[in-house]
């Protein structure tokens, strides 16, 4: 496994499943209004290279150092989602619709996942406009585990990280702040210095 952010032009297979339209500023604001969570720009940077899709082969797993009911050590990563309303799409503006009818705990922003399994940034202990952590969460035995790490508020830049995954928890258990794995912590945190001006619809949440 390397960083997502070293090989984003390599990163999707070929097909065009879950690839929304190309990826535009007023897309991103109005997303972030829709959800109501600040997006991270690392995330951002890999959409504007291809709007969601099927990772390619090399890529679709990560690793985690505690068995889940998947695999002994890693979940699957078979789709990031895109942004977009492209008909028949998975997109990250279903997240609130999904995490409603499969009771996931909220605010998360699904990355990828099939219903009984989900890949999410989790706001939970960042905040709507923190930098989110990623979680892993299996619908069908209740659990989660987180696979990266969040800042609590005040912001504060990701310490460096030497593992990947964490202790698997029961929902409404506060999340494990241990470490990543490099390439999607790398990937979906971005640098205090990068983060974009608040959009106006934005500004009152916390």
């Amino acid at each position: 496994m390397a960083r997502f952010d070293e090989v984003k032009t390599t990163f999707w297979g070929e097909g065009v499943y879950g690839v929304q339209p190309p990826l535009t500023d007023a897309v991103i604001q109005d997303a972030e209004c829709r959800l109501g969570v600040r997006l991270p720009a690392s995330l951002l940077d890999i959409l504007r290279v291809q709007n969601g899709g099927l990772v390619a082969e090399s890529w679709n797993a990560f690793p985690t150092d505690v068995p889940t009911s998947w695999s002994e050590d890693h979940v699957p990563l078979d789709e990031i989602r895109g942004i977009g309303r492209q008909d028949g799409q998975p997109s990250l503006l279903d997240s609130d619709y999904l995490v409603e009818e499969w009771g996931l705990p909220s605010p998360l922003v699904l990355l990828s996942g099939d219903g009984h399994c989900w890949i999410a940034l989790d706001y939970r202990t960042c905040g709507r406009l923190g930098e989110p952590s990623v979680t892993w969460f299996d619908v069908d035995d209740g659990t989660e585990l987180p696979l990266t790490r969040a800042p609590r508020r005040p912001m504060a830049p990701s310490a460096p990280s030497n593992g990947c995954g964490g202790q698997v928890r029961s929902w409404n258990h506060e999340p494990s702040r241990r470490g990543a794995s490099a390439h999607l912590d790398a990937a979906l945190h971005g640098s205090p210095g990068s983060r974009r001006p608040r959009s106006a619809c934005l500004a009152g949440r916390a």
